[in-house]
């Protein structure tokens, strides 16, 4: 059995891109952040995956302080570095050069032993024909499931 506590979810991502693939990675994070996650207070809609001096990092993450310290005041949207195998990390830098790939954190969520990983996803972008034509599937399903004739 696979334990995850989920802390937040990109629900946005499967309706604005089209996910190719998709990475578990760990985060590098300060104590105080890992208290506010813990509090289920993040926002993954406007954060994406970039490169910086050869590594990969989430801009753009949003985690509030956490109300109860004093000490360890970090900024809300700092570049998070993401852990990944380098082999792991070049075949996404490829991907990202080559097709005009976009990294988008998915889901983030606590392991069994209490680590903060992200799942990521290698993610081209939709147009607005594409939006229409994947609302339109889901809810022809939606309907078959009602009316199973």
């Amino acid at each position: 059995m696979i334990y995850k506590f989920n802390i937040s979810r990109n629900r946005k991502a499967y309706h604005d891109y089209v996910v190719d693939g998709t990475y578990e990675a760990g985060i590098v994070l300060r104590g105080s952040e890992v208290k506010s996650l813990r509090k289920n207070k993040t926002s993954l809609s406007e954060s994406y995956g970039g490169l910086i001096k050869g590594e990969l990092f989430l801009l753009n993450l949003y985690i509030p302080q956490y109300e109860c310290s004093t000490a360890f005041l970090v900024d809300s949207r700092r570049p998070k570095k993401l852990l990944l195998h380098k082999r792991e990390i070049n075949r996404i830098i490829g991907k990202m050069k080559k097709n005009h790939i976009t990294v988008i954190p998915l889901e983030m969520y606590l392991d069994k032993k209490s680590l903060v990983k992200v799942t990521i996803g290698i993610c081209k972008g939709k147009t607005n024909y594409d939006k229409r034509e994947s609302i339109k599937k889901r809810d022809i399903e939606r309907e078959m499931r009602r009316n199973p004739e």
